[in-house]
């Protein structure tokens, strides 16, 4: 990749109005354009015409069912890198005045999607419980492996994680680091992170609030991850 390229690239999330649309689009979810332009708050035209540079560019893929088309975002690795500068531009924003954060802030921050897992603080307490117990092992920024002790630690979820791991897309790393713009800590990406998310939501133990990448922890979700967690750790998802 040449330096025309990264730069063509970094323009293109830049822009204000794309930003916003490729952020609507980091739980995972396909929109529609209508529901883009809404989150870029642009006319249908401007965003048809986003939404078309972005697809070209390898950022988006356009899916088609019957008369409606979706967008979504074309990778892990987009997501990856938006969650990156979403940190940058954390550690950047000014700490001179202080900020007020309202409910849906606050939501964010214990639990949402990062494209396919799970972030937030409930995110890191989960990663960090799994290494703790040896469950994974986060060799760096870029990938990391699950080990041997997965399937027991993994167990009273009642989720099988070798047999899911194997059945899964071969070519993402089992899990990696991926630093939470919130927490400043690591939440787990990877294969077993999108495994643990879909199983969460499956159980009803995690619920997705509307037009917003929190999650809600439902009542059976406390009761089964505090138990998993244990009570130290779970404050720190609720404290």
């Amino acid at each position: 990749m040449n330096t025309n390229q990264i730069a063509h690239v970094a323009a293109l999330v830049g822009e204000p109005a794309r930003t916003a649309m490729l952020v609507a689009l980091m739980d995972g979810r396909a929109l529609t354009a209508r529901e883009l332009a809404e989150a870029g708050r642009v006319s249908a035209a401007t965003a048809s015409r986003h939404l078309g540079l972005l697809v070209e560019a390898g950022l988006l893929v356009l899916e088609r069912q019957g008369r409606h088309r979706y967008h979504r975002l074309a990778s892990p690795e987009v997501a990856h890198l938006l969650e990156g500068l979403m940190q940058l531009a954390v550690r950047q924003a000014t700490v001179s005045r202080p900020v007020v954060v309202g409910p849906r802030d606050a939501a964010l921050r214990q639990a949402r999607t990062c494209y396919d897992h799970i972030a937030g603080r409930l995110g890191v307490a989960i990663a960090a419980h799994l290494l703790e117990e040896g469950a994974i092992v986060f060799d760096d920024d870029a990938g990391g492996r699950v080990t041997g002790r997965a399937q027991a630690v993994l167990a009273p979820l009642g989720l099988a994680a070798q047999d899911a791991l194997a059945a899964s897309a071969a070519r993402r790393p089992p899990c990696r680091p991926c630093l939470d713009w919130s927490e400043r800590r690591p939440h787990m990406a990877g294969r077993l992170g999108a495994l643990l998310c879909v199983h969460c939501l499956e159980r009803g133990w995690l619920g997705r609030a509307q037009a917003s990448r929190a999650l809600e922890i439902t009542p059976p979700g406390v009761v089964a991850l505090r138990n998993w967690l244990g009570v130290v750790r779970w404050g720190e998802v609720t404290g």
